[in-house]
């Protein structure tokens, strides 16, 4: 599907994305030059490339130079590659939203600043503190399915579990962070990334194109970031006009609410809520039943 989505781009889109890959890539050396992809990356090569910590970057030696890279996958690069990478991202990311690749770099290289005030969030917060500190990763490795499975219905766990099933999606599709030039930053994008999941599970929305704008939307407002303030602003774009009077009519009050209102979701050590009760979470955070969805 993304290969036949990328032939049907217009000629000077792909022009683009040719150039700044040609950009990219030289500036990255050794393992981050290896593990560098443009494509949408497998549940495998996604894990086994971030599975262990981020500050665990190893030095490189190449040509006689050694190359020390922040962390796993981190690929430096000059002020004018981060925006020729915006430009191009942004311009696939509006065409097909479906350019996980894309959007994934369109957060990485936009949102340094907005970054800096969620790590600072964190910092302030017990709960988010302590995250940083230990940085846990949400992936299959680490998520001990089988408990999760055998988790009472109606707790936090056991939704999030049947929200993967039931949508044959994993937290081990989330793509490695590589733009930016902060190892602490890197890790709050990544656990913004990983928890996208949970967001869906707490708000009730499903994976289709409506789900998708009105979690970007709760994104956008709790987070600050360009890239989701960017898809809430043209996503409802590819919505049908029922989809659309349904999200302006009832669902987008409802979700600006709730951003407005619940606590800071990157606060949330949600490793340690799994048998916490989801009402009794999104209690918690704020959150509050979203409006019947007409499909």
């Amino acid at each position: 599907m993304v290969s036949l989505l990328q032939s049907r781009a217009p000629l000077w889109l792909r022009g683009l994305e040719r150039i700044y890959k040609a950009s990219v890539v030289p500036a990255a050396k050794g393992k981050s030059q290896r593990l560098y992809q443009t494509n949408v990356a497998s549940a495998h090569e996604v894990h086994e490339s971030t599975s262990g910590k981020m500050e665990e970057g190893n030095p490189v030696e190449e040509g006689g130079e050694t190359y020390h890279p922040l962390y796993p996958n981190h690929i430096p690069t000059s002020a004018f590659q981060k925006a020729l990478l915006t430009v191009g991202s942004a311009f696939m990311s509006l065409y097909d939203p479906y350019r996980h690749d894309m959007v994934a770099v369109l957060g990485e290289t936009t949102g340094p600043l907005v970054l800096q005030s969620l790590r600072d969030r964190m910092r302030n917060d017990p709960e988010g503190n302590q995250i940083l500190q230990e940085r846990p990763r949400i992936q299959m490795s680490t998520l001990e399915v089988q408990n999760l499975h055998k988790l009472p219905d109606g707790t936090f766990g056991r939704e999030y579990i049947r929200f993967l099933d039931d949508n044959k999606v994993s937290p081990d599709t989330r793509m490695p962070v590589k733009f930016v030039d902060n190892e602490e930053l890197a890790y709050v994008i990544q656990r913004y990334r990983e928890v996208h999941d949970l967001m869906h599970t707490l708000l009730g929305m499903p994976t289709n194109m409506l789900g998708e704008v009105v979690v970007k939307w709760f994104e956008a407002i709790q987070t600050g970031l360009p890239m989701c303030i960017l898809g809430a602003a043209f996503g409802p774009l590819r919505l049908n006009s029922k989809k659309l009077q349904i999200l302006t009519t009832e669902l987008l009050p409802w979700v600006v609410h709730c951003g407005r209102n619940s606590r800071c979701v990157l606060n949330i050590y949600y490793e340690k809520r799994w048998d916490q009760r989801l009402e009794s979470l999104r209690e918690e955070l704020g959150i509050t039943l979203p409006p019947t969805l007409n499909k």
